[in-house]
């Protein structure tokens, strides 16, 4: 005999902190394990368009996987909710959260710097439309505090273009910008880094998440390309000198 739905699902909580702009966001228990649920506001119920906009989320990010990603695991009818997304608990604190309360540590702003940027990159390979990250879109697991994003793309295309690639670097260098008032001190070259982030001009912004990385590390392509050109200088005066008449004569 199949389960009864209200047995299924119990202990439905609503997180106002984590609700995004036409969806409520509950964590509850099925079959007494703790997930969450993302379903639309209730104005948006009845609405084919925004039936449709949920539906086509389920499908573009069920089979995406990144490990500071939330997965997507089911969609389904939940009692006094309607269709839902089920994605697995993030039990722990959104970046909102920890910046408000003043706990956030050096150890949340590397893993914004490296985590928060691996996430980026995976959204843009993947070449998901997604609303703007920002703080409360980002969660800390309790414990570890890995880094979990839960909004992370509603359509998926064949190519992004250039413009929705540099809003990804604006919006993280928003991010960024909170995170070092936060933390003190907060190291120079962050700074800078957030600053070109969030030029008013997109032309004078990192052009690549790849770039934004090795300005992150403290690398750029320009140091690569010289420190190249030097070893082969070094070779080619190696190699003239080798053939040259001031070479050692062989015994």
């Amino acid at each position: 005999m199949a389960e009864k739905s209200e047995n299924k699902w119990t202990e439905i909580e609503l997180l106002p902190e984590w609700d995004e702009e036409f969806y409520d966001i509950y964590t509850a228990k099925k079959h007494g394990k703790w997930v969450m649920l993302k379903t639309l506001k209730p104005q948006y119920k009845e609405d084919p368009r925004f039936r449709s906009i949920i539906e086509k989320e389920f499908d573009v990010r069920y089979n995406l996987a990144h490990p500071h990603i939330v997965m997507i695991n089911d969609f389904e009818e939940v009692p006094g909710l309607g269709m839902c997304i089920i994605t697995d608990d993030v039990y722990g604190k959104s970046l909102k959260k920890l910046l408000d309360a003043g706990e956030v540590t050096e150890q949340h702003l590397d893993k914004v710097c490296h985590q928060l940027v691996d996430a980026i990159e995976y959204i843009q390979l993947n070449h998901l439309v997604h609303f703007p990250i920002r703080p409360e879109t980002i969660i800390f697991t309790e414990n570890i505090e890995n880094l979990k994003l839960i909004d992370v793309g509603f359509d998926q295309r064949q190519n992004l273009t250039p413009a929705e690639a540099t809003e990804d670097i604006y919006n993280f260098g928003l991010v960024l910008t909170e995170v070092l008032k936060a933390v003190h001190p907060a190291p120079t070259y962050l700074k800078k880094v957030a600053e070109k982030c969030c030029n008013p001009d997109p032309r004078m912004r990192y052009k690549s998440v790849h770039q934004l990385r090795m300005a992150l590390a403290r690398r750029s392509n320009n140091k690569f390309y010289i420190y190249i050109l030097i070893f082969l200088l070094v070779m080619m005066a190696l190699l003239f000198w080798v053939s040259s008449s001031f070479a050692p004569e062989k015994i």
